[in-house]
This record gives C-alpha cells, sequence and structure tokens, in this order.
C-alpha cells in the first residue's frame, strides 16, 4: 500500500489525514482525529463531527473517517461501527474497513486504565439509577426524582448521571434523563452482574420443587420476611422456556441459615435442590411480580434477566427468550403509550 500522510487542521478539530493508494490503484483520504478520552459521548461527537466533514469534502466517497483513544471499548466500538468510523486506540484495539481494506483487532484488557471518582455505575448503589431508568425507559427523570426514588443522595445521582452521559448510554430530553438504547444498557449491565454476588446458601430439601417453594414461601409470610422466586423457578412462572429443571431458587430477606434450619433443610455442598439467596441490595427485589396464576411473588423481568443471564447452561437463552416475551414487548407499549 501506497501512501502519504500531512500534519493538518480537519475543520475544527486538531488531527491529521493521510492518502492512501489501496489494492485497487485508487487514492483515499484518510481523516482522523485523535482524543485523550475515549469515553462513548465523546466519541459520538467526534464520529459526527468527522461524518460531517467528510460529507463536505468534494470527494466524500473516497474519505474514510478514523478516531483514536487512549481505550476504545465495547460500547464506543459499537458507536463507531453504528456510524462508519474506524477506530484505534494504544492497548490494541483497532478497525479499518474500507475498499478492500478491513482490519479489525480486539483487546480485552485496558493497558491504561484511567481512575474514576465512581467506580461503576452497576455497583449497588448505583445500579439503582440504572434500574428506574430500563423500568421506565420512555420517561424523562430529573435527577431529583432519582435520588429519592433510588434512596440515593443527590451527589450521587449526579455522579451516575454523568458517568450514563459519558458512556453514552442516556441523552438528555429537556432538562430530563432518558436510556439512549435501553437494549444496550440492559446487555452491559448483565455483563457486569453475577446473581452470584449475592449471599448464597445451597440446600437440600426433601420434596418436589412445588412443595419446597410452598413451604418457603408460606415461612416467610408468617415471619414477615420478604421473599421472590428467580432464576429457572420465575422463569417457569412467568416466561417458561427451560423444562425438568429441578432446583428452586427464592430471594430471601432474612437468616439463611436460620431458615434453612427452621424448615430442616440440609446445606451441602453440592447436588442441592434449593438456592436460597440473600439480596445485596434491597432493590434487587423492587417490583416484584404477583398474579392470580401463581402464588409467589416473582423478581421484576429484569431482575430476572439479569439473573438468568449470569447463570451457566441455559440461562443466557433463558434471558434472550425473556427479552423477546415480555421485555421489549413492555418496552414498545410504553412508546406507544406516549405516542
Amino acid at each position: 500500500m501506497d501512501y502519504g500522510a500531512d500534519i493538518d487542521v480537519i475543520g475544527d478539530l486538531y488531527g491529521f489525514q493521510a492518502l492512501l493508494k489501496t489494492p485497487s490503484r485508487e487514492p483515499w483520504v484518510v481523516l482522523v482525529q485523535t482524543r485523550a478520552s475515549g469515553d462513548p459521548r465523546l466519541i459520538r461527537e467526534s464520529c459526527a463531527r468527522l461524518n460531517e466533514i467528510r460529507r463536505s469534502r468534494p470527494d466524500p466517497d473516497r474519505c474514510y473517517p478514523v478516531v483514536g483513544a487512549t481505550y476504545i471499548s465495547k460500547r464506543a466500538s459499537e458507536i463507531c461501527n453504528e456510524m462508519n468510523v474506524g477506530y484505534f486506540d494504544l492497548s490494541g484495539n483497532c478497525r479499518f474497513a474500507f475498499d478492500s481494506i478491513f482490519i479489525e483487532r480486539q483487546v480485552l484488557e485496558n493497558k491504561n486504565v484511567e481512575k474514576r471518582p465512581l467506580r461503576s455505575i452497576f455497583s449497588a448503589k448505583s445500579s439503582r439509577v440504572v434500574r428506574l431508568l430500563l423500568e421506565e425507559p420512555e420517561k424523562s427523570w430529573q435527577v431529583q426524582d432519582i435520588a429519592k426514588q433510588a434512596d440515593i443522595s443527590l451527589g450521587l445521582a449526579s455522579k451516575v448521571k454523568q458517568k450514563l452521559l459519558n458512556l453514552d448510554f442516556v441523552t438528555m430530553v429537556g432538562d430530563g434523563l432518558k436510556p439512549r438504547d435501553a437494549e444496550a444498557l440492559l446487555l452491559a449491565w448483565s455483563r457486569e452482574y453475577s446473581y452470584k454476588d449475592n449471599e448464597i446458601l445451597e440446600c437440600y430439601a426433601p420434596g418436589g420443587m412445588n412443595e419446597n417453594e410452598g413451604r418457603l414461601y408460606q415461612y416467610c409470610q408468617g415471619h414477615k420476611i420478604s421473599n421472590a422466586l428467580t432464576l429457572f423457578s420465575a422463569a417457569n412462572r412467568v416466561a417458561p422456556f427451560v423444562r425438568g429443571l429441578s432446583q428452586s431458587a427464592m430471594y430471601v430477606d432474612g437468616n439463611l441459615k436460620t431458615v434453612a434450619a427452621d424448615l430442616e433443610w440440609k446445606p451441602v455442598p453440592s447436588g442441592s435442590n434449593i438456592l436460597l439467596l440473600q439480596p445485596f441490595d434491597e432493590f434487587i427485589m423492587r417490583n416484584a411480580q404477583t398474579s392470580d396464576k401463581w402464588l409467589y411473588s416473582v423478581v421484576s423481568d429484569i431482575q430476572l434477566y439479569l439473573d438468568l443471564a449470569s447463570h451457566r447452561g441455559r440461562g443466557a437463552e433463558a434471558a434472550e427468550f425473556l427479552l423477546e416475551q415480555r421485555i421489549r414487548p413492555k418496552w414498545k407499549a410504553g412508546r406507544s403509550a406516549i405516542a
């Protein structure tokens, strides 16, 4: 490949442009802008501006925009692909796709980790904000309302808002906050979440699934303990997908060992037929579902998706089925109601 490069000012962006001759012998102009930060919001801005500059040139069909940053995350790379912009970073991630050229490399490790004031938008308290946004993705949320509904400080709500904006998961509508793509936000959360982060006690209980779930539910009701089925126990109620399973799972907001002892269930290291989970955050059982079709409380669809997606085996398939059968239709109905 023959090439030449000139340092230049591309529009109002400082970068450089390179003249390349591809195997087809047709010259291409590659427009490059580099940024110190690879926050998805900034990457989207760069992609939009580079595409604007490309369209303003006399040869737009022979121009290829590229953005470079310290680190291009999965979310940022998806934005570049969506906007047909190439990218590269200092960790070795890159993608160039134009003419007959296709180069792509993905590196999982961020070799240039930046320290952040907010550890993660998916930590226990911060994820409450994400949960609210996904429960009502068509609602425009004020920061004050988020703080009140999520039972967190106004300062934390503001930090999570800014982080979500930087990651390009949300957009401002007037002075309110809405998910840019609710499904992308849910998938990102699911990659960081594991039901195993909760306290878990595996037990063996004599009897069948329905019998054991009934005994546990009655015990919790009698002792005023919040509870809700999850994993396949819940999926079998709201969106049956996997049949023939013999393990029950229920969130129990109480001392798990005491519950097991009172029910005369034996804790076991393996071969359990019931999982007791103590939620690491009370919002895990927010909006638990009830129905005349089943006796027990079931975690919300959002929580059930997270739990199933992190379960080895057929959990991911069950989560996708739940997304298709219940979550997407609810989101679509919310959009239709507003329209």
